[in-house]
């Protein structure tokens, strides 16, 4: 306590004696008070001066503060503000009220009369631009658009507020505006309470007859006025205006300012006291110091400035937080009541070929010398298009660039520019540059009452009124607009001096090439444009041009026929085409008339007319662009340009792609028709069912000409939720709804695209609402001869590509399109495997498809599933996609076989395997061995198919030829026949019943859901069949009998022949084809009801769900595989080396299944065709080095070895030395083909091959037999005298040379899958399996002697020994968990720990069981209690971890979504950040921060988050942008919290000095928050020099805080140097501390 006293003293309680009175004057306290911040300031600045601490030399607005004052010249002058302009290019705005107290009350007054004041004088009357005046910031404002708005007053009671009546002195120069006039002079305001000011006639004289030539001075004009006399204290004060009295004010000491009272626009005498790049530091009446910036230094004289010299300056601004004191040296300002230099209006916006660079300053931007000589200033933003193209090497001085004048500072007298290219080359860049019909493009702003704000360019915004926002008027704007929606308009009116811009949104007046009526002057007799209504009554219509220009159109010229209510026929807003009669402009009337004459008007473009729309013209393309493509009509004479759209490229979706990819400038299309002409341009299109249907005239002209019924030709237009625009030639639209398809529609998008061909059917019209219904249901819009259609689709299909292909070879610009061209379907060609994917396809390269991928798919590879890359082979091209520039290709031997091609006939029917699948059409092989297309979509309407009904690599068809010539694409035209058409052929087995013998065809009304009641007809092993009643039978398939199905049982089987059953109606097949077919299918009352009569769907009416490991029914074997039902609909196979790991089972598989046989198996994937599921009986299996498989031999090479095929599709090959742990005369005599075997896998990178080995102790580590040959890894393991027995690899002169083996790698026997996996090893347990399992495998020489009495009895023992162990282990408290058992055992003690679930996780992991790992997780989430938020939330964040380091990014994300779902959101996405982040995953990491700043863009932690990942990247641009948005998106009061967390991580990730520079612009606007002084105190003392740590402790203990706070600062102050100063330091802060206490004592005193 006593050394707390010590250091800080309490204020009040040791008073100093003193001798005679203490002056008590106002003035001397003010001034010792003024000196103590001085003092500080004087530090702060040589402080910054030294660490080139920019910030403060150039007035930013983020440092303006309320209480600011500032010296501004007046801008421009409106009636209800003054726009300022401020120094260093900024610019603020006085609103009218912020005058003077006179003027307001005279404001007041007007506005309570309601009648215009004679005393009352607009702004414009008393301001003009150019006038200096002094100003204070009242607030600083962040617009809509992210701009400061500066609002500033010149109210001399809030600009002079500092000074009183006591501080008044002979000389000062005020500010003040005129409050009266009298008879002898004017009463002045100059704003400080209890001082009347008076200014005599006589001394105003001067200025009138100068300034105000001759007009008396008015009420609220502002003036500068010089304290000539003081009179009674200060209340009465003497003021002049004469010019050369204030020119020649000085502000001195004797006048007594204080930094609370120093005014901006004092001329001072100051001294240079350092010069710096950046500006000059001065110092003036004596206790003030103060800064000059770069743009405020004299021109003439910038460069010869030095310490000491004297110098004339103007105060410009006075910061009262961070007592900051700017002054300039221009020679305009140093002269009171002068103005600075003004620059023409013309001069703004043109642009400066060659400007020079003068000065650069990183921070800030440059100054350039422009063509005239005159300086010029950009700002950094200005310098580049943004920041990373910006590039600070090309502003070095007299480096010369390009830029626009965008505006001019007064107070800078300065031009600012830009060096943006977008800036240069725009088209508007000031209200001038609009001219009245420019059509411009804008974004919507805002929506307001009056209409609705369109920003034109970033600083100038205009307003569409309401009657203009669309061709009819709008009830609700917002559902048509939203804000930042790009917007094209026309301007209806523009003020540049009242800032004013009409916009309109009429597309009719938009697009309209009519002259443009913006003067009386302008409209001759004749003259024939576009104007709207404004209003209609009996007497006529007036209609409203451009400008504002008016006319009438009278009664009798509104029509050739009579109209007897104008207003019924025309309404509001109505866009009209007007001839002009008569016009008398001085009386600005104007007659006009809507009967247009007989000629027509040339107001478009030379183009298609209507008469020209059935014509076909040849064009050239002249322009590529995204959207189409931009031709000109060669048969035109003028060369109309016009365009065509992409999608009007060909009545193909694909081909539209392909033929707009291989157009070029210059290519000539032949016969295109004109499809519209709106005005603006003119639309073609190549579509050939839309051209034939207008030659043909099955075309409507008119909505008149429709009737329902008409099957139309066109194009869809647009694709909604509800249904599908569909546009005809000429204009005509028609709405197609969702229920458009035969099928069920769920999503448009899925069915139809936009710019597609379509035949509609009309089926109503509504002739009020201009309406058209449509129906585009093919069986409704089809002919019904489906196979003369879908031919006539291929033909026309084969037609545009042979087009196309023949453009490609004309044009022969590369190899790789003369390869496409000569590539043809049925083509041989001989390639080199490339490589060999992981789904099985396999990518080829060779010399004739050079640049061209090559590929074949696992369906094709055929019977070589297993090839290498390298190896030659011969390929059949199936198909050529010259799009993407891919070749498809087949190895199948049954294509590749040459045959002699039979002779076909027309209409022949063939069956034919579909072999690819492209767009358009399928290729299918005919038995013939030739190659066949086929035509997928039967209709140009049928675009949607059920999987189910989906063609299929594989599937065998039935095909009616119809060209049975090749084409110039090598095949030949087929269709598919209607009888067998989309019918998957396959042999049935004998177990299967024929549905179509038992099942008889009737016509019901079960629906689906129905309950039904019947009796079993007959049973079998996959099927029930139930007599509904007498004439109706249904079925019921195996999966669906049981609720719960046990593996092994035949549940079909649990019925018997007469049983009653009830079941639920679920779906149908059909009679035919005995497909299952969807609950939608049309025709499903005809086909035969498929049942249910589990007890689950029964009760509640839903399907069981398809996990990844199911329940199957195995009903067939086939040779190489097991097929199953899952489902009625859903089948699979199990291959034969996936159906069991235990060798016994492999080799008679057909004793372990049964047909109806109920088993569990896992989806591995689909096959080739995807028609069945891929599954495994054996789990999923991954071949690493050192695992131990099942496979099946498939070559015998003599004397090299075996080549055995694997689980998965995999091949590896066993070398003759790796057959055996024994020497053999002949290892491989026993073995044959299709022999199944066990083998170890060794994995050889340097040749990417497989290597098995099949040793037997390899394979049974815990085998006891003898090996006799012992394996040999290196030279050391061969010893002297030691019986090596191998086989002859080469005989030389040298001798015999035995092959030496790669080295063995050694597997650890807990890896071993023979092994029981858990922790306790028991060799026993498994023994009598695992030799009665090899029997059959082992070679006789190493089989097992039989075991005598004795042994047997010691086993006994062992066994019982080790069993003892094992119950003592189990028993050990502090026994760590080693089994699956173990932790099973730990989490049913303790089931809501996460610790231990995650330990169980981690436990499987090791084994690489994931699968285990995933399920322990889902048990976890499923026990852990719901109260325990924090334990299941971890649970989620290790499996996340699990999914993102062995799942794919579809399960991590599906995990991620429930976890989303079942905890706090904000902590999951944190979470899977920190995990993309630790696993360098950086870019899906930056997406997800993404995601998270906008679904939480007010929680400031993933701001900080975020920006703390940015600097670890090392993205610190990235980071300072973040921190703009931050602050934008978060409250005000997390402002200050934000910037210091950002700067604390600058500090520790990114740039010290730019984290310096936010905590110094930070406690400039907020100096009193010490908690921010004491953070960054904290860093500095980490992070900076003892120099910078004391300069920061020396500003902030001569801040005016709180006694509290200070005492607070005082102490850290003294613990620093307690522990890192000296004894002088100490005492120094401890002297410190006690004057600061005195002063405050004594001020409580007085």
């Amino acid at each position: 306590m006593a050394s707390m006293e010590e250091n800080f003293p309490r204020g009040g309680i040791q008073k100093k004696p003193t001798e005679g009175k203490t002056p008590n004057t106002k003035f001397e306290r003010d001034n010792l008070f003024n000196v103590c911040y001085l003092n500080v300031f004087t530090i702060l600045l040589s402080m910054t001066c030294q660490d080139n601490h920019s910030m403060l030399f150039f007035l930013l607005s983020q440092a303006l503060c309320e209480g600011m004052l500032l010296l501004g010249c007046i801008k421009e002058v409106t009636d209800y503000e003054l726009v300022v302009s401020l120094p260093n290019g900024l610019s603020g705005f006085v609103p009218v009220t912020q005058i003077s107290d006179a003027y307001s009350k005279l404001l007041s007054n007007q506005v309570a009369q309601g009648e215009l004041l004679e005393d009352l004088n607009s702004l414009v009357d008393l301001y003009s631009p150019g006038t200096l005046v002094r100003c204070i910031v009242t607030t600083v404002e962040k617009n809509a658009d992210g701009r400061r708005s500066i609002k500033l007053s010149i109210d001399p009671k809030k600009v002079n507020k500092g000074l009183n009546a006591s501080a008044l002195a002979s000389g000062m120069l005020l500010s003040g505006f005129v409050s009266s006039v009298e008879d002898h002079g004017y009463l002045i305001d100059i704003g400080v309470s209890g001082t009347n000011a008076f200014l005599p006639r006589q001394k105003a004289q001067n200025y009138i007859k100068t300034a105000k030539r001759g007009s008396d001075l008015k009420i609220g004009q502002n003036l500068n006025c010089v304290i000539v006399e003081i009179k009674n204290e200060g209340r009465v004060v003497l003021l002049s205006i004469d010019r050369s009295e204030v020119a020649s004010s000085l502000a001195t000491e004797r006048q007594n300012w204080s930094l609370s009272n120093l005014l901006p626009g004092l001329v001072v005498k100051a001294r240079v006291q350092k010069v710096a790049p950046l500006g000059i530091k001065l110092s003036f009446l004596s206790f003030f110091t103060g800064i000059v910036d770069f743009m405020h230094m004299d021109p003439e004289k910038s460069t010869s400035y030095s310490p000491d010299q004297v110098v004339k300056a103007c105060i410009i601004s006075i910061n009262p937080t961070s007592k900051v004191v700017r002054l300039t040296l221009r020679q305009a300002f140093i002269h009171p009541g002068g103005s600075p230099n003004q620059v023409s209006n013309d001069r703004i916006g043109a642009v400066v070929e060659e400007s020079t660079v003068k000065a650069f300053y990183k921070q800030f931007g440059a100054v350039f010398e422009l063509d005239d000589g005159t300086l010029a200033f950009a700002r950094l933003k200005h310098l580049s298009k943004n920041r990373k193209s910006f590039k600070p090497g090309a502003f070095k001085a007299g480096c010369k660039h390009k830029c626009r004048i965008i505006d001019y500072s007064l107070m800078d007298e300065m031009c600012i520019v830009s060096l943006k290219y977008q800036i240069i080359e725009a088209r508007f860049l000031q209200y001038q540059d609009f001219h009245t019909g420019d059509v411009v493009q804008g974004k919507v702003f805002a929506l307001k009452p009056i209409g609705m704000q369109v920003k034109v360019t970033d600083a100038i915004k205009g307003l569409v009124p309401s009657l203009h926002l669309a061709d009819v008027i709008l009830k609700q704007p917002e559902k048509k607009y939203n804000i930042g929606d790009q917007v094209r308009c026309r301007v209806l009116e523009c003020n540049p001096a009242g800032k004013k811009l009409i916009l309109t949104l009429k597309k009719n007046l938009v697009q309209s090439k009519l002259p443009v009526l913006s003067n009386y002057e302008d409209a001759k007799p004749g003259l024939i444009t576009h104007g709207f209504v404004v209003c209609a009554r009996e007497f006529g219509c007036i209609v409203k041009f451009y400008n504002d220009v008016k006319g009438l159109v009278p009664k009798n010229e509104l029509s050739s026929e009579p109209i007897s209510c104008p207003d019924k026929v025309f309404h509001e807003g109505q866009v009209v085409k007007v001839m002009v009669l008569k016009c008398e402009p001085q009386q600005e009337r104007l007659l006009l008339s809507f009967r247009l004459s007989s000629k027509p008007a040339l107001d478009d473009k030379k183009g298609c007319t209507p008469k020209k729309k059935q014509e076909m013209v040849d064009v050239k393309v002249l322009k590529k662009k995204d959207n189409g493509l931009e031709v000109s009509v060669l048969e035109d004479e003028g060369n109309a340009i016009a365009s065509i759209p992409t999608a009007h490229l060909s009545d193909f979706v694909a081909t539209c792609k392909l033929l707009w990819h291989c157009l070029q400038e210059g290519d000539v299309l032949p016969r295109v028709m004109c499809l519209s002409d709106n005005g603006e341009r003119i639309i073609l299109s190549r579509k050939s069912a839309v051209i034939s249907a207008v030659q043909e005239e099955q075309v409507v002209r008119s909505f008149s000409e429709i009737q329902p019924g008409m099957l139309l030709t066109g194009y869809v237009r647009n694709v909604m939720p509800f249904g599908v625009f569909v546009e005809f030639p000429f204009g005509v639209t028609g709405l197609a709804p969702k229920s458009m398809s035969d099928k069920f529609v769920t999503d448009t998008k899925d069915h139809f695209v936009v710019g597609q061909t379509v035949i509609a059917k009309v089926v109503s019209t509504d002739e009020e609402k201009q309406r058209v219904l449509l129906n585009l249901k093919v069986s409704e819009c089809s002919s019904g001869d489906s196979a003369a259609e879908s031919f006539a689709l291929l033909n026309q299909y084969f037609k545009e590509m042979k087009e196309i292909r023949n453009l490609l070879r004309r044009r022969g610009e590369s190899s790789m399109t003369q390869g496409l061209c000569e590539l043809v379907p049925g083509k041989e060609l001989q390639l080199i495997v490339q490589d060999v994917k992981e789904d099985g396809s396999a990518l080829f390269s060779g010399s004739c498809v050079t640049g061209l991928t090559v590929t074949a798919t696992r369906y094709h590879l055929g019977g070589q599933g297993f090839i290498i890359p390298g190896e030659k082979t011969k390929a059949l091209v199936l198909h050529v996609d010259a799009l993407t520039s891919k070749v498809y290709v087949s190895l199948l031997e049954e294509l590749l076989r040459q045959r002699a091609k039979q002779r076909l006939t027309e209409n022949s029917q063939h069956y034919a395997i579909v072999q690819h699948i492209a767009e358009e059409f399928a290729i299918v092989s005919l038995k013939t061995g030739q190659l066949a297309a086929i035509p997928i979509a039967s209709h140009f309407n049928d675009t949607f198919r059920f999987d189910s009904e989906k063609l299929k690599v594989g599937q065998t068809i039935s095909a009616t030829l119809k060209v049975v010539k090749e084409n110039d694409h090598g095949l030949l035209l087929a269709v598919q026949s209607s009888a067998k058409k989309k019918v998957f052929v396959r042999v049935r087995n004998e177990s299967e019943t024929a549905l179509e013998e038992v099942l008889a065809t009737v016509k019901h009304s079960l629906s689906l859901g129905d309950l039904v009641t019947g009796t079993v007809k007959s049973v079998k092993p996959t099927h029930v069949t139930v007599a509904i009643d007498d004439k109706l039978t249904g079925s019921i398939h195996a999966s669906r009998i049981l609720d719960e199905v046990p593996i092994g049982s035949f549940p079909t089987f649990t019925l018997k022949a007469g049983q009653k059953v009830t079941a639920r109606v679920v779906g149908g097949r059909d009679v035919n084809t005995h497909r299952y077919l969807p609950i939608t299918h049309p025709h499903f009352t005809q086909s035969i009801p498929e049942l249910n009569a589990s007890q689950t769907l029964y009760s509640y009416g839903f399907p069981p769900l398809l996990l990844p490991s199911v329940k199957e029914l195995a009903y067939n074997i086939l040779k190489n595989w097991l097929e199953v039902e899952v489902a009625p609909d859903i089948r699979g196979r199990v291959p034969h080396l996936l159906l069991s790991l235990n060798t016994k089972v492999l080799k008679h598989p057909e004793k372990s299944f049964k047909n109806g046989q109920a088993i569990s198996a896992t989806v591995t994937g689909t096959d080739v065709t995807e028609t069945n599921l891929c599954l495994s009986l054996t789990g999923i299996q991954s071949l690493e080095q050192g695992t131990i498989t099942v496979g099946m031999v498939t070559k015998v090479t003599p004397h090299i070895g075996l080549t055995i095929a694997l689980p998965g599709g995999k091949t590896g090959k066993v070398s003759i030395f790796h057959l055996s742990d024994t020497y053999m005369e002949d290892p491989l005599g026993d073995i044959k083909a299709g022999k199944i075997v066990r083998s170890i896998v060794f994995l050889f990178p340097q040749v990417g091959a497989l290597i098995y080995k099949l040793f037997s102790f390899r394979l049974n580590p815990k085998s006891k037999s003898k090996v006799e040959d012992v394996e040999i890894t290196c030279i050391k393991d061969v010893k002297k005298g030691q019986l090596v027995r191998g086989y002859v690899k080469s005989v030389t002169s040298s001798g015999i040379r035995k092959p030496g083996e790669a080295p063995r790698l050694q597997v650890s026997v807990g890896f071993t899958w023979d092994e029981d996996m858990n922790a306790f090893d028991i060799p026993v347990l498994n023994r009598k399996e695992e030799s009665s399992e090899s029997e059959e495998e082992e070679d006789p020489h190493s089989k097992l002697k039989k075991q005598t009495k004795k042994e047997k009895e010691l086993e006994k023992q062992k066994k019982e020994k080790e069993l003892c162990k094992l119950e003592a282990a189990l028993m050990d408290p502090s026994r760590q968990p080693q089994s699956a058992d173990d932790f099973d055992r730990l989490v049913l003690s303790s089931p809501n720990s996460s610790i231990l679930w995650l330990q169980y996780m981690a436990f499987h992991l090791q084994a690489t069981e994931i699968e285990k790992a995933r399920a322990v997780a889902e048990r976890a989430l499923k026990t852990i209690s719901f109260r325990e938020e924090q334990e299941k939330l971890n649970v989620w964040v290790a499996l996340l971890n699990l999914e993102n380091m062995y799942g794919t990014e579809e399960t991590l994300m599906k995990v991620f979504e429930r976890a989303v779902q079942y905890n706090e959101p904000l902590k999951v996405f944190q979470h899977l950040c920190d995990i993309y982040a630790n696993s360098e995953k950086y870019k899906q990491a930056e997406e997800l921060y993404h995601t998270m700043l906008k679904r939480f863009r007010q929680e400031k932690s993933v701001w900080l988050k975020y920006a703390s990942f940015l600097l670890k990247q090392g993205q610190t641009e990235a980071t300072h942008r973040l921190l703009e948005r931050a602050l934008k998106a978060l409250p005000t009061k997390e402002h200050v919290d934000v910037i210091s967390r950002f700067a604390q991580l600058e500090f520790h990730f990114g740039d010290p000095e730019h984290a310096k520079a936010l905590f110094e612009s930070t406690l400039s606007s907020y100096p009193k928050r010490t908690d921010i002084w004491s953070i960054y105190i904290d860093i500095m003392i980490k992070h900076g020099s003892q120099k910078e740590v004391r300069d920061i402790f020396e500003r902030v203990v001569h801040l005016s805080l709180a006694p509290k706070k200070m005492k607070f600062l005082f102490k850290r102050y003294l613990d620093y140097e307690k522990k890192f100063g000296t004894t002088e330091s100490v005492l120094a802060v401890k002297r410190a501390a006690l004057e600061y206490v005195e002063t405050k004592s004594s001020l409580a005193d007085i």
